[in-house]
């Protein structure tokens, strides 16, 4: 597990529980079955193996990856690169942040819910003073996550007593050798990919990343390459070793890194994928929670799945296979969900009535 993560970079969280947290889905489609309370344990700050923070969206990363980041976190500090309902935290509410911060640092770790009068109008994004206050401490680097509670919450302490202090006494790198590192990561994380694709990973601007990527062309790290299909110049990392070809069967999340940014999935497999959890149901053309289906290297089908944990039944609410798939696509394709159901402790799986197959 630790070795996948390392080689991923990071896993990223989401808080759609309709089958499974986001997090957990692209270790079972790499390396099968396996006991989630093991990450659930790593993911722990106290465990001194990963940390959260913002990656590509809200991740999971190894703890070396810290200082690699703080760049982010001092533009946060500054205002800059947040969500703009953030931004007066770091100018004229800033007193409001230092409060709560000054509070954690006397009290112990919280919550926005331990906030008394933190309570927002109902709604997933409709967030409290605090909660806003909070987030852009968290982004600053001037608190840290300890742990999500069973509801997802995020809880915040000092970085001093989540992270090891090992990590917070290594020095910090420039702005550029931070990215430059990333990218890199990036880059062998994804083999071949295009500047668009390597800057995704870990979400950096255009003109961050303009220098780093070249300062790794002429270090040797990246090698511009053609690739036959795709307009745009790409870089082949290094280690890579291209030509390999695999055979085997999984279910990817919609968040998984090998499809998560949909550009590059076009390119990779001729597969057009979008999440459409935001898309009205009635506008919806392959469902709520859809997961691609890889197989020999070929994405051939998607299925939109729902875990009924009332009932115990792994739910297919609409299943679609691709034009060219192989004949025996269903079939295996019931193998891999009877292998997640099993994981997810769920009985059996079923397609109910109401249900619909594409072809």
């Amino acid at each position: 597990m630790r070795r996948a993560i390392g080689r991923l970079g990071l896993l990223q969280i989401d808080s759609v529980n309709v089958l499974v947290r986001a997090h957990y889905m692209p270790l079972f489609s790499r390396l099968g079955p396996y006991e989630r309370s093991l990450l659930d344990a790593m993911a722990l700050a106290s465990s001194n193996a990963f940390f959260e923070y913002w990656g590509h969206e809200a991740s999971l990363m190894p703890i070396e990856l810290q200082p690699l980041l703080r760049w982010r976190m001092a533009r946060a500090q500054r205002g800059e690169g947040i969500w703009r309902q953030l931004q007066p935290f770091a100018g004229d509410r800033r007193c409001e942040a230092d409060a709560l911060l000054a509070r954690i640092s006397r009290e112990g770790a919280l919550a926005a819910s331990d906030v008394a009068g933190s309570k927002a109008e109902k709604g997933m994004w409709v967030w409290s003073s605090a909660k806003h206050a909070l987030e852009w401490l968290f982004w600053a680097g001037l608190v840290a996550s300890t742990h999500r509670r069973g509801t997802f919450e995020r809880v915040y302490d000092l970085p001093e007593r989540v992270l090891p202090g090992a990590i917070l006494r290594r020095p910090t790198p420039d702005g550029v050798e931070a990215r430059r590192e990333l990218l890199a990561r990036a880059a062998k994380a994804l083999g071949v990919a295009t500047a668009h694709d390597l800057r995704d990973y870990f979400r950096i601007a255009p003109a961050d990343a303009l220098l780093p990527l070249q300062q790794l062309v002429e270090d040797g790290t990246l090698i511009p390459v053609s690739v036959r299909g795709w307009r745009q110049e790409a870089y082949l990392h290094k280690d890579a070793r291209p030509g390999r070809r695999y055979a085997g069967a999984a279910l990817l999340s919609p968040f998984d890194p090998l499809v998560w940014h949909r550009p590059r999935t076009e390119r990779l497999f001729g597969f057009r994928y979008r999440l459409e959890i935001y898309t009205p149901a009635h506008r919806r053309e392959h469902g709520y929670y859809v997961l691609p289906f890889l197989m020999d290297g070929a994405l051939v089908a998607r299925v939109d799945l729902k875990a009924d944990r009332k009932t115990g039944l792994l739910i297919i609410l609409r299943a679609h296979i691709e034009p060219a798939a192989p004949a025996d696509t269903m079939e295996r394709l019931l193998g891999e969900l009877r292998s997640m159901a099993a994981w997810l402790n769920l009985s059996d799986v079923v397609v109910p009535p109401a249900a619909s197959s594409d072809q």
